[in-house]
């Protein structure tokens, strides 16, 4: 008897104390985790595990200061030098300078012992104009149509070789013809083989030749007379097949119609081709070459076909004409790039007024465009700032 209700008591006491856990919230003992030893969810468990990644906490630390710096600014590998005009006061007539690679070249016409010929001699820049050191390139023969009175040559670099176009005669003006030189070597400085007489179909009279190289074609501009006497100069465009070759009629595309172009003598001479971005522009000199009213205009390709005489059209004005005091009688250019990539225009003219023909020196004036892409000099001036490369 004794020992049931000892029993009873035990159970009594067993109940009461688990009833006081439960009240108390310890319904489940929980042994800690040692440190070290991972904690496993038991297999099995519908309770969802912990995340065992603490959330991360929200910084109240101000950001970081956002700097932008000033981009870099390339300093320019050139530098504007005063230079004088004329950049070359050795007579100088008809200078025609070609860059070609970062190379400048001088082609002039210069011959020996009573004989034509044309030298060409490397020069650092265009404003660097000096015919010291100078190649005979080509010598003329002793006698022919073509040994005498070689003018204004011209350097051109066509299909990976090198031309020299440049007229010549017999010694009598009438007969006054175009001629190609060839290159025998990539060095311009090196000898030329006569190729032959270059020509369209009528053979007359025909001076100061150039190439324009526009689309893939090639097309040979010069000044010629429309018959067979003097008089009169006009400028004259044919297709070529070739460097050396016409293969169409001559076209005329320019008659002294201007003002500027009739003093002395209505004349058009010396054409230069210029494409630049997308325009087509033939500069040339206007009026007589012996007299202080020689000056430079333009014609621009306003159509689609350089054989098409209304696809050309004229400047009302002079580009370049004397100025009293400075310069008279600027004619002939030729157009080449600075150091820099600047368009330069180099020409001669005169420093006394009325000297003609023989009083030549070589002048540059930067050529810029205006907002309707037509070419802008500025009046002559006896310097220049030209760019060059420092510590040159």
């Amino acid at each position: 008897m004794k020992k049931m209700i000892l029993f009873l008591l035990t159970v009594v006491m067993t109940m009461t104390i688990l009833a006081l856990l439960a009240a108390c919230g310890g319904d489940e003992t929980t042994v800690p985790v040692q440190s070290g030893t991972p904690a496993t969810e038991p297999e099995g468990s519908s309770l969802p595990a912990e995340s065992a990644t603490a959330p991360a906490e929200t910084s109240t630390a101000a950001p970081a200061e956002t700097t932008t710096e000033a981009p870099a600014t390339t300093e320019s590998p050139y530098v504007g030098v005063e230079v004088a005009n004329p950049v070359a006061t050795e007579r100088t007539n008809d200078p025609w300078v070609i860059e070609h690679d970062g190379h400048y070249y001088y082609c002039f016409s210069a011959g020996a012992n009573g004989r034509g010929g044309v030298r060409v001699v490397e020069i650092p820049s265009i404003d660097k104009l000096s015919t010291e050191g100078a190649s005979q390139v080509y010598l003329a023969p002793t006698s022919g149509m073509y040994s005498k009175e070689y003018w204004a040559p011209e350097l051109h670099y066509i299909n990976g070789e090198w031309y020299i176009y440049v007229a010549a005669d017999d010694g009598n003006n009438a007969n006054h013809r175009m001629y190609v030189l060839k290159g025998t070597s990539q060095d311009p400085t090196k000898p030329f083989t006569m190729v032959g007489k270059i020509t369209d179909p009528t053979d007359k009279w025909a001076i100061d030749g150039t190439v324009l190289q526009y689309n893939g074609e090639l097309y040979f501009i010069w000044s010629g007379w429309p018959g067979n006497s003097d008089g009169t100069q006009l400028l004259y465009i044919a297709h070529m097949s070739d460097p050396a070759t016409i293969d169409s009629e001559r076209v005329l595309i320019s008659s002294p119609t201007q003002y500027y172009e009739k003093n002395g003598m209505p004349l058009n001479e010396g054409p230069c081709a210029l494409v630049h971005d997308d325009d087509v522009f033939i500069f040339f000199s206007a009026s007589g070459s012996w007299t202080d009213n020689y000056c430079i205009s333009y014609l621009k390709l306003v159509g689609d076909d350089p054989m098409d005489p209304q696809s050309w059209s004229k400047s009302p004005k002079p580009l370049i004409s004397q100025r009293v005091g400075v310069a008279y009688g600027p004619g002939h250019c030729s157009i080449a790039p600075a150091p820099d990539g600047s368009l330069w225009i180099l020409f001669h003219a005169n420093l006394e007024k009325g000297s003609g023909w023989n009083g030549r020196s070589g002048w540059i004036l930067p050529l810029t465009f205006d907002e309707n892409g037509n070419p802008v000099v500025g009046r002559l001036s006896s310097t220049v700032t030209f760019p060059h490369v420092k510590n040159e």
